[in-house]
């Protein structure tokens, strides 16, 4: 199993493997007509490519007395719209409240190539403030407008979370051609619409 390259990654984005795509990292940003600001970064590193969290959908989870949270029999009412705020430089965050756990989605759109698997890490910025980002894997040929975030903030305090940065990284790994591919399977999650995907049986 190979790790792929910054060259590897902008000849599959041309071919729509990331939308929209940046050919470097972006580390300041101009947002809502104002000046240009320091960023969490994203687009395109040396072995990955950073994703940003879109502003649209962020959901928190909320404890319902008497209920216990199923995967297996989702109930919506678990989680609760996150509202964005805004700070004065024209940049927009959500709030992840003490010791709770949010999912969010990303701005990109994927479509992984049919040898390729990718891993979702958390990026350093956050984990030094204690946002874990789960490591989720996007399976050979799995293909969504969003992909589905999930987010633990592991700290005492109440922690920003910007939308339109950079909140995870993307590594993609080749491996030798596979039997069946996620899309060949039908996966769950294939085809995910932008937003935040609740879990499915």
């Amino acid at each position: 199993m190979t790790i792929k390259n910054d060259k590897w990654i902008i000849e599959q984005a041309s071919q729509g493997m990331i939308v929209p795509f940046e050919a470097k990292s972006i580390r300041k940003a101009a947002f809502n007509d104002k000046q240009e600001v320091g960023t969490i970064s994203w687009g395109l590193s040396s072995y990955g490519y950073d994703i940003r969290l879109s502003p649209h959908d962020f959901r928190i989870f909320r404890h319902i007395p008497g209920t216990v949270v199923d995967p297996k029999n989702f109930n919506p009412k678990n989680l609760e719209p996150a509202e964005l705020h805004f700070d004065t430089d024209g940049s927009s965050y959500f709030i992840i409240p003490a010791n709770s756990y949010g999912l969010g989605a990303s701005l990109e759109s994927i479509k992984m190539p049919a040898n390729v698997t990718a891993i979702c890490l958390g990026k350093s910025t956050y984990a030094r403030v204690g946002v874990i980002a789960n490591i989720t894997p996007l399976e050979s040929s799995w293909h969504g407008r969003s992909i589905t975030l999930e987010f633990s903030n592991a700290s005492s305090a109440d922690v920003k979370i910007y939308a339109n940065e950079g909140v995870v990284q993307l590594l993609f790994f080749e491996g030798e051609p596979c039997q069946t591919t996620y899309a060949d399977r039908g996966g769950k999650y294939q085809n995910q619409s932008a937003g935040v995907t609740l879990p499915i049986v």
